[in-house]
Formats: C-alpha cells, sequence, structure tokens
C-alpha cells in the first residue's frame, strides 16, 4: 500500500511552492527545516523562508514520485498528523 504523502514526515524534504495566496511564495524551492501547525520553514538558497500551509500548493519528492499537496491537506502539528497514519 502507498503511504499518503501528507501523512509523512515532511521535514527534512525538498519542496516547491506551485502555487500561493501570497503570490511572492510562489516557485519557493528547498529543504523544509521547520514544521509548525500552521506554518513551514524552508532553507532556500536565497535564505530561510517561513510559509504559512493554508495559502500554499506545493510538491514534494517522495521515492521515485512527486506529489502535488494544498497547505491546508497538512495543517496539523507534524505530531499529530502522523500519529494519524
Amino acid at each position: 500500500m502507498e503511504k499518503k504523502p501528507a501523512k509523512d514526515e515532511i521535514i527534512g524534504k525538498n519542496i516547491k511552492i506551485i502555487g500561493s495566496k501570497n503570490k511572492p511564495n510562489t516557485g519557493i524551492e528547498g529543504k523544509v527545516i521547520d514544521e509548525t501547525k500552521n506554518t513551514l520553514k524552508i532553507k532556500t538558497k536565497n535564505g530561510t523562508k517561513t510559509v504559512i500551509k493554508q495559502n500554499i500548493t506545493f510538491t514534494i519528492k517522495i521515492g521515485e514520485n512527486e506529489y502535488k499537496i494544498k497547505g491546508e491537506e497538512i495543517r496539523a502539528s507534524p505530531e499529530e498528523r502522523i500519529k494519524t497514519k
């Protein structure tokens, strides 16, 4: 059975924001270095950016597969989200 990517740990994974209510966030790429219930902290080549999950859609690569995830789908603390697997 394939894991649902929205329930995986995403800290340490590379993501790319492909849509955002805050237009300057669209196109941000980097590694997730921290996560709270409402935000993701992303280390980019231009520094660290904090984005609000509810406002973004992003892609994440897990293994050989790339997934598109709406931030609102992962709007929970990492501990709560992983517990519901």
